[in-house]
């Protein structure tokens, strides 16, 4: 029977209201037939993947859903289906549960597949504007305003262009720099003097000095030019003492002391931040440099960024340019995700079995030979944003680079949970083995209780992503993993001194029908769940110690639940457990977290969600992509973290409303020792939306500057300052200085990089008063250009200096030194 192909089947899809019958959405499917032919029998399932679980009793339109596993579904005809002849259209009705707000929560990622074996890319809808309150708001107690060019205006309007000489020349703002009249000129004959114990410092200051000049500079033992140099320093109290440095620049040449090589490097990307700007867009054989003095150190000895591309592959490329921005910047730790439900992207040689299919999405007739498609990725295997590993000499070589930029990668193999992917493998694995009548090795790395009837759902939406960790072969599997990995950890000659172990969000109900577990309980004399997962965090304990590592993980590591609640487990904190801390949501009871597994005696990184997730959506903007889970965090939020009082900003709740001053003063504070135990901060980066580079550079960047800013630079004071006005106005005056820095210095530098960074551009505020126009931007110093006869604006576009007259509707739109732009705002 011939049946419309997938790409003759136009998807259309809306948001009716997401005030339906409590927290609950009701949308519209409309699925349209541009074929010759009619869509007939029931033969038939249309696949695709939602954030959001549909109620399967409220589907109308002719079709069934049937939940699969994770965001995947499937509309299969109903028993009444009638057909969709050609040219006609069907609209499925349903309800699903919590809200769809933006485009992000829109299913995508469609396909249809006939007789369960060929599978036909249909692609993702048409989105239908989100515009009505019951469509932008997730449920009647949502106050959080929709983001719009008037209040975006309004946000921006205490901001104003500094003069360039007013503009601090490094970021993150150094502990003591001055600026004195002249300048030093680096040209090819400027020597670079350094010791050997600095070669590899050098060699990094030769390229990149390079990239902007097209010279290359000699390296000398004695003489003038730029001298590298390992001395000793006396600066401000620091939480890395040994990263200070000392920068000077005049007449007679430049020297960079450090108190180590690190210091030194980062001696060097303040240098580069004081080359000219026009020489990373057109490089220049002479660079001049004006005569100053830095001395500077770091406030947090972890500055980290972290990385998933378990959910969506980032290439390798991908990877080294957002290092790179990381090391410009300072951040020193590298949190590479590299397994999780969907994806397992790094080769280890002895277990193919994770990269053959634990790296592959696509349709396959019960995943036989790749996974489940998820988060779009669409039917088709091949160039799908969910396919993708590094390979041993591919993740060698991303270890190197990191390690020459004086970045620590820490990698994460998510484990128990999150292991979906890890788990398929280990199936495949097993299946092939016993077909070949080898059942010992068949059980060998066996993750799975073939028998375990335990019913859960994780956070994603998964049944069957948990290890069995009363199997032996788990733990034989974890090893194998780890020691192949701090294998290309040394033949990279980078360290590896602490193993993230995920950990986190292991569902209810695992373990609990495991005939395997059960009896390995009854064995170990364990009488409950939490002590069989506690057993597996000192089994894993032991393993990182033998090998000498730290233990990091999610916070759920350190965390027990005793009397319906939960708090530190003290079983740990002497475990040398490092917890990575994110789950401090304002209105959910738990936002002090991080400060009592601090003061119980854990040695924290702060993860948190609402400073922090990268991921998630700038603002509340149906077109703004991201989740929104743990809120909306612009630049500026991110920018404003305070790491030792996080309720200084805390002011209202998820959904806009006001805190609970009583509940706020009863969350934990942290004590002088807790402050101690702090080790720094992290920015997160999820991969669920990250579906190219173009997405993961816009989603970092340029949060991941304000991030360095917060990890590295002086408490800026604001939480010691007890009159709010006083605060405000101080919190304003810093921002517009560090605003001016990303619009005026720090995101043209970007757009100079190969490619250039693909930062997110912020949108134009527009105000309109007495039929007077004026615009405004979050990063002065970013051109703003406008048309009024209804054309999208582009670089030769009038350029905004002053408020212009204009009767009609205007355009406006941000432009980048390159000419690339934001979106466009109408008004």
């Amino acid at each position: 029977m011939t049946q419309p192909a997938g790409a003759q089947l136009q998807l259309k899809w809306e948001c009716l209201t997401n005030h339906y019958g409590g927290d609950h959405f009701l949308a519209e499917l409309t699925i349209t037939n541009l074929s010759d032919v009619a869509l007939s029998g029931q033969d038939w399932a249309i696949y695709f993947n939602t954030c959001r679980k549909i109620k399967p009793e409220t589907v109308q339109g002719g079709v069934v859903v049937e939940h699969i596993n994770g965001d995947v579904s499937r509309f299969i005809p109903a028993a009444d289906f009638a057909g969709l002849a050609a040219g006609a259209s069907m609209v499925v009705r349903y309800q699903g549960i919590f809200w769809v707000i933006n485009e992000t929560d829109a299913p995508l990622g469609f396909y249809i597949v006939y007789d369960n074996t060929v599978a036909d890319a249909i692609g993702d809808p048409q989105i239908v504007p989100f515009s009505r309150p019951e469509q932008c708001n997730r449920n009647l107690a949502d106050v959080v305003p929709l983001m719009t060019s008037a209040l975006r205006f309004a946000e921006n309007q205490a901001l104003t262009l500094l003069p360039a000489d007013a503009v601090g020349k490094i970021t993150p703002t150094p502990i003591e720099a001055r600026w004195d009249a002249g300048q030093y000129l680096i040209t090819a004959a400027t020597l670079i003097v350094h010791g050997e114990a600095l070669a590899k410092e050098a060699a990094f200051l030769r390229a990149a000095l390079r990239d902007v000049s097209g010279v290359e500079l000699q390296r000398a033992s004695r003489g003038a030019g730029i001298t590298l140099q390992i001395a000793a320093l006396d600066v401000a109290q620091s939480g890395a003492p040994l990263e200070a440095y000392r920068l000077e620049i005049s007449a007679s040449g430049i020297v960079i002391s450090g108190v180590s090589a690190a210091g030194v490097m980062n001696g060097i990307q303040s240098l580069r931040q004081l080359l000219p700007l026009e020489s990373y867009l057109n490089p220049q054989a002479s660079l001049a440099v004006p005569f100053g003095y830095v001395l500077d150190a770091p406030r947090f000895a972890y500055r980290g960024m972290h990385l998933d591309v378990g959910r969506n592959f980032s290439s390798k490329e991908t990877v080294l340019r957002l290092l790179d921005c990381m090391a410009l910047y300072k951040l020193n730790k590298f949190h590479f995700h590299l397994t999780d439900d969907e994806g397992w992207r790094l080769e280890i040689p002895s277990l193919p079995e994770l990269t053959e299919i634990g790296s592959l999405r696509g349709f396959s007739p019960d995943e036989e030979s790749s996974l489940l498609p998820s988060f779009g990725s669409g039917a088709v295997v091949q160039g799908s944003s969910g396919t993708g590993f590094y390979t041993r000499a591919e993740f060698i070589e991303i270890l190197q680079f990191a390690t020459a930029r004086h970045i620590e990668v820490i990698p994460e193999i998510d484990v128990p949970g999150h292991a979906r992917a890890a788990i398929k493998a280990m199936e495949l694995r097993y299946k092939r083995l016993k077909a070949a009548g080898n059942l010992a090795g068949a059980e060998e790395y066996l993750l799975s209780d073939f028998n375990d009837q335990s019913k859960y759902e994780s956070v994603q939406l998964w049944h069957d992503n948990v290890m069995c960790i009363g199997l032996e072969s788990c733990y034989r599997f974890i090893e194998t993993v780890l020691v192949e990995m701090k294998a290309m950890f040394a033949e990279a000659g980078a360290p590896l001194t602490t193993m993230h172990t995920g950990g986190d969000e292991v569902p209810h109900g695992a373990w609990e029908a495991s005939p395997v577990c059960q009896a390995f309980m009854q064995e170990q004399g364990i009488t409950s769940i939490q002590d069989l997962q506690n057993y597996f965090l000192a089994r894993y304990r032991i393993l990182l110690q033998k090998h000498n590592l730290v233990f990091g993980g999610w916070e759920e590591i350190a965390l027990s639940k005793q009397d319906g609640k939960h708090g530190p487990n003290p079983e740990f904190v002497d475990a040398k457990f490092q917890p990575y801390v994110w789950n401090n949501v304002w209105g959910w009871g738990q936002e002090d977290f991080a400060y009592q597994l601090a003061n119980a005696g854990y040695q924290v990184v702060l993860s948190n969600v609402t400073n922090l997730y990268f991921d998630l959506s700038y603002a509340k903007d149906p077109q703004e992509p991201g989740y929104y889970w743990g809120g909306f965090i612009e630049t500026r939020g991110a920018y404003e973290f305070c790491p030792l009082d996080i309720y200084t900003t805390a002011t209202v709740d998820l959904f806009g409303n006001p805190l609970n001053a009583d509940s706020l003063a009863k969350m934990q504070r942290l004590t002088p020792e807790g402050t101690r135990n702090i080790l720094g901060i992290q920015g997160q980066l999820w991969g669920e939306n990250a579906r190219s580079q173009k997405r993961v550079e816009y989603l970092a960047m340029p949060r991941v500057i304000a991030l360095a800013e917060r990890a590295w630079a002086a408490d800026p004071g604001w939480t010691k300052i007890g009159d709010k006005a006083e605060q405000a106005a101080k919190m304003d005056a810093d921002w517009n200085q560090f605003a001016n820095r990303l619009g005026q210095r720090d995101m043209p530098r970007l757009d100079g990089f190969v490619g250039g960074y693909g930062y997110r551009i912020p949108l134009p505020g527009v105000q309109r008063v007495d039929g007077k126009v004026a615009l405004n931007v979050s990063a002065p110093g970013l051109a703003l250009r406008y048309t009024v006869d209804g054309s999208e604006p582009n670089v030769q576009s009038a350029l905004y200096t002053e408020p212009f007259a204009a009767d009609g509707a205007v355009k406006a739109a941000s432009f980048s030194r390159t000419g690339r732009k934001s979106r466009t705002v109408v008004a």
